[in-house]
């Protein structure tokens, strides 16, 4: 079995496809008002549009019912973290080595937590 797709809701969606296609650089296969997909390696990241309203007491670290948490994988997780720092993306963990693996969080335009880990490489 693996995963198949995720949905993240958005507030706006040109934003929300401007940064998942052009600061994360995730390939984009189409775009419409309502519902986008990026193309990637194993799975679909999808964008659905969303009226209701983000809390204005929600920790990104806890994620509530009804959201969702990409996690990216990137060949050069320092390379993708100075971008993200460039593009003036809130950096929520930096860099660092947890639970075998090395991972960074940052947050998207609404707030969504993402998390991004690098490609391991043959051990």
């Amino acid at each position: 079995m693996r995963v198949n797709y995720a949905i993240v809701f958005v507030s706006d969606m040109q934003r929300s496809v401007a940064f998942y296609r052009d600061v994360c650089g995730l390939p984009l296969k189409f775009d419409s008002p309502q519902w986008s997909e990026f193309a990637t390696e194993g799975a679909t990241l999808a964008l659905h549009a969303s009226e209701a309203p983000k809390a204005a007491d929600e920790d990104p670290d806890k994620v509530p019912p009804g959201r969702c948490r990409p996690g990216l994988c990137v060949p050069d997780l320092d390379m993708f973290h100075a971008r993200m720092l460039e593009q003036n993306v809130p950096c929520t963990q930096q860099p660092k080595d947890l639970f075998g693996a090395r991972i960074a969080q940052y947050l998207d335009p609404d707030g969504l937590a993402i998390s991004v880990s690098e490609e391991r490489t043959g051990r």
